[in-house]
């Protein structure tokens, strides 16, 4: 899952992530603890099990900077 973060530096690959999830009318959306960045929203069959998970990559771009974590969700069949 990919995350927007406002400023460099705030997370490192390989660290442990906790996110909280928040509910739209239609949609999840996830932010990582204590609020260091943030999801786009998911639609509800993109709901996360797991609130716990690990970065794998941080990259900047002209948007921004961007995370992605991957979390350990079983598989659904």
């Amino acid at each position: 899952m990919e995350f927007k973060m406002e400023r460099p530096g705030l997370l490192e690959v390989g660290q442990e992530i906790t996110v909280t999830e928040g509910v739209l009318p239609s949609n999840y959306y996830y932010t990582i603890d204590p609020a260091l960045a943030m999801s786009a929203n998911i639609p509800f069959r993109g709901k996360l099990k797991s609130s716990r998970g690990v970065v794998t990559d941080v990259i900047e771009n002209s948007r921004g900077f961007y995370v992605t974590a991957e979390f350990d969700e079983p598989e659904i069949n």
